[in-house]
């Protein structure tokens, strides 16, 4: 039986290949937030080496992930991706069809008609790289895990603060949770 599920995902979003992508930003021009993502998240598919697409993090898509795998905890990983940028939106959930909606919907056809509402973040110029306590992150980037927090109602265990593995703040160890 298993008691504790960690779920695993970045501090913005990708995709590599086609199909829906509400958050999707423009991920190849210079000096856009997207192209920031892509170039310092050094976004590139593993396999085929295609550049992924990058948009803002979609917090009623994990919502709707945290119910379907039963989360109970966050990894936030490339934190420090996002350093350097003075604004942050934050998708807590969609228009569809007239209505606002905080699930991303079931079918592809339903998720391409979404609008994603975004709340504004203010974003930090401090690095975070290489920061293993939480309360060394700068304010803002503390502000942005605990909305995400609040949105999906799933708390952020551990966070990565750069490639290197040792770079992590571990806020609840996944085998001792309860």
């Amino acid at each position: 039986m298993l008691h504790y599920i960690l779920g695993i995902t970045k501090a913005y979003c990708t995709r590599v290949g086609g199909g829906p992508f509400p958050t999707e930003l423009d991920w190849e021009v210079p000096g856009t937030p997207g192209y920031h993502m892509s170039t310092v998240g050094a976004e590139k598919g593993v396999t085929t080496g295609r550049s992924r697409r990058c948009g803002w993090f979609d917090a009623a898509l994990l919502k709707r992930s945290a119910q379907v795998n039963g989360l109970s905890g966050l990894c936030i990983t490339k934190l420090d991706v996002l350093d350097g940028l003075k604004e942050l939106l934050l998708c807590t959930g969609y228009e569809l069809d007239g209505k606002h909606i905080d699930l991303l919907p079931m079918g592809a056809d339903d998720i391409s008609r979404c609008k994603p509402i975004y709340e504004r973040m203010d974003g930090w110029t401090d690095s975070t790289v290489g920061i293993t306590q939480y309360d060394d992150l700068p304010i803002n980037a503390r502000l942005y895990l605990q909305r995400i927090e609040h949105v999906t109602g799933v708390r952020v265990a551990l966070v990565s603060t750069s490639p290197d593995r040792d770079h992590t703040i571990m806020r609840q160890h996944p085998y001792l949770a309860e």
